[in-house]
């Protein structure tokens, strides 16, 4: 893996986090990696920008309430388990680095860690949040998805680095 411009990377948007999965990492006394599957990657407010959803009730929340930062880490099919357990078990009662022997890789432009078993690495720095208002939701279905109203906040990072294997790079030409 090795560091990269965002604009190099060729990634399936609809792909990577809904069937591959992602790592994220908030907080610095106490890092913590929680498994997502929603979230996407694109340009707003002319920077590169990676869009993750947290529930209120998750312990990363206040992670990311209390330091807005993040890392997001894509690990490949091999640490499928330790994804598992990441999106299953709570970090406020978990040491999830210790239970699925990842690594954390100190951050370069933030204060929080990466995964370095990552085959795919952002650093990223919150520039906003926006919180999902059920009264906006157009299809009825979705309120389903929400029996206990623990609506999502959208955190929207600014991508300061980026590290990427060779699978999420574009062919030199």
């Amino acid at each position: 893996m090795r560091r990269v411009q965002p604009d190099e990377l060729s990634l399936k948007p609809f792909t990577v986090l809904d069937r591959e999965w992602a790592l994220l990492v908030a907080g610095r006394e106490r890092p913590n990696p929680m498994t997502v599957s929603w979230g996407g990657f694109g340009t707003l407010w002319n920077r590169p920008v990676a869009t993750v959803y947290v529930r209120p009730t998750r312990f990363t929340f206040s992670l990311l309430e209390t330091w807005p930062e993040f890392t997001l880490n894509v690990l490949g099919a091999r640490h499928r388990k330790a994804l598992d357990l990441c999106g299953t078990r709570s970090g406020r009662d978990t040491d999830k680095w210790r239970e699925t022997g990842l690594t954390q890789l100190a951050g370069e432009t933030v204060g929080v860690p990466r995964v370095a078993e990552a085959e795919l690495a952002l650093e990223c720095r919150v520039l906003a949040t926006l919180d999902l208002d059920p009264a906006r939701f157009l299809d009825p279905a979705i309120e389903k998805l929400y029996p206990r109203a623990d609506y999502h906040r959208a955190f929207l990072g600014e991508v300061l680095a980026t590290w990427a294997a060779d699978r999420f790079l574009a062919p030199s030409a």
